[in-house]
């Protein structure tokens, strides 16, 4: 895996222990880009740290049941048991003490256990899912692209939308899945699965089910699967 200036190719490429950052609905995928605008003093004290250091943020969303919390005696959600680890790619400074930052997926990993205290921001132990730093091409050959194609077109109509679909034909079967799972309009449970859909071909499966659901819901009169 190769993000920005550093390569990641084995365990030992990777912190231990991650800074993270709660983000419900929000989607990082390996390869994937996000951007992020940071203004609240713990978060741009987390950045400044991490372009100190390894420039690794693990993006992570609190846990899906928003009443749980971790320790009782502290106002701390719970987080999702999966995340992904991100490098800082790209930094700019506004002027009115903002960052602009963009991040690139390297892997997910998996919440072990939180460090408490001795930061403003929190901090985990992490497991990284090894196997997505070397991605095999054969997975994208396992990708129903024509069914993935047909439910983003069927979306795309029924909200009236248009995509530019000769950058989509030329786009590898990854970076299609990826890209659609990440702009997805999906709730945080939906993301959720998509992030911990265990291979390329089950992510792929994993949208199509969601998108068709959505437009049966939405064509139904039903709630969508919306935030």
């Amino acid at each position: 895996m190769h993000a920005g200036n550093a390569r990641y190719i084995k365990r030992e490429d990777l912190p231990e222990t991650v800074p993270v950052f709660p983000l419900s609905g929000a989607l990082l995928l390996p390869m994937g880009q996000m951007p992020l605008n940071i203004f609240e003093p713990r978060y741009l004290s987390m950045f400044d740290d991490a372009l100190a250091g390894s420039r690794l943020i693990g993006m992570v969303q609190p846990a899906l049941c928003g009443e749980e919390i971790k320790d009782k005696n502290s106002d701390k959600p719970d987080l999702c048991s999966v995340g992904c680890l991100g490098r800082i790619t790209s930094f700019a400074e506004t002027g009115d003490g903002r960052y602009i930052v963009s991040l690139t997926g390297i892997c997910r990993f998996r919440v072990m256990d939180e460090i408490q205290g001795g930061r403003p921001y929190r901090r985990v132990h992490c497991m990284p899912f090894v196997s997505d730093l070397s991605m095999s091409d054969d997975e994208d050959k396992l990708v129903d692209r024509k069914g993935l194609l047909a439910a983003f077109r069927a979306y795309l109509d029924a909200n009236k939308l248009d995509a530019d679909w000769d950058s989509i034909s030329h786009a590898s079967n990854r970076s299609l899945v990826n890209s659609l799972s990440m702009m997805s309009p999906f709730g945080p449970a939906e993301k959720q699965a998509l992030l911990e859909a265990p291979d390329l071909k089950t992510r792929a499966e994993t949208l199509i089910a969601i998108t068709e659901i959505l437009l049966a819901r939405t064509c139904g009169g039903g709630d969508p699967l919306l935030q």
